[in-house]
């Protein structure tokens, strides 16, 4: 469920995306999903099945969803071949390329931290 358009979280929300460009990039890419569709179309273009497979705990009506928003957000391209059966191929846009450091960033943060926090003593 969204926030409400006409909620004080949702005023709240629009005003920092606003004026921090840092959490306006954050609010594009956050979510459960998001950020694993990401990090398998770094390797390049995916079909559905294929990401389906890579990320096996979500849903296909999840995954169609997330791969719509992320479309709508000029994360990704969808390309439609006519071909029987049809063949869809999603790849990251090249503003979404851009996100490919970053992204190398957090995975090497993320291991780090979660090292860190799995060896601290009880």
């Amino acid at each position: 469920m969204g926030i409400k358009e006409s909620s004080t979280n949702n005023e709240n929300k629009k005003n920092m995306e606003h004026s921090c460009s840092e959490i306006y990039a954050v609010n594009l890419i956050s979510g459960r999903w998001i950020l694993s569709i990401c990090y398998h179309l770094k390797q390049g273009k995916m079909r559905f099945s294929e990401l389906k497979d890579k990320i096996p705990n979500i849903t296909e009506r999840m995954l169609t969803l997330q791969l719509k928003k992320m479309e709508q957000e000029d994360l990704i391209s969808k390309t439609v071949y006519a071909e029987v059966p049809l063949k869809v191929e999603y790849e990251l846009t090249e503003i979404a390329k851009k996100l490919i450091p970053v992204l190398d960033q957090l995975e090497t943060w993320g291991k780090e931290h979660k090292n860190k926090m799995d060896n601290r003593p009880s």
